[in-house]
């Protein structure tokens, strides 16, 4: 009959409790997202400038299609990158 050996840790194991996602357009009642207000929109992008996907973010599929028009729309008019290397 072999023990088994306990297990102990410096610190105890994390149980990850996962936040529920949410809209925060639907959440604050936001109608229009403003591609001039580079400040806002740089929130969904990442360190790449590349726009962050909805399962990341917790955005609803209509207003992720407005952000990510109005991402766009501001790169063109050269208030957003399209590449960089360290954006935040």
């Amino acid at each position: 009959m072999a023990q088994e050996p306990e297990i102990r840790y410096l610190t105890p194991p994390s149980i990850d409790v996962k936040k529920k996602k949410y809209c925060r357009f639907k959440k604050n009642r936001i109608k229009y997202v403003d591609y001039k207000d580079p400040q806002f929109l740089k929130r969904f992008l990442n360190e790449q400038g590349k726009i962050l996907p909805r399962r990341i973010t917790g955005t609803s599929l209509k207003y992720q299609r407005k952000v990510a028009r109005s991402v766009k729309r501001a790169r063109h008019i050269a208030l957003l990158p399209y590449v960089t290397d360290l954006m935040k």
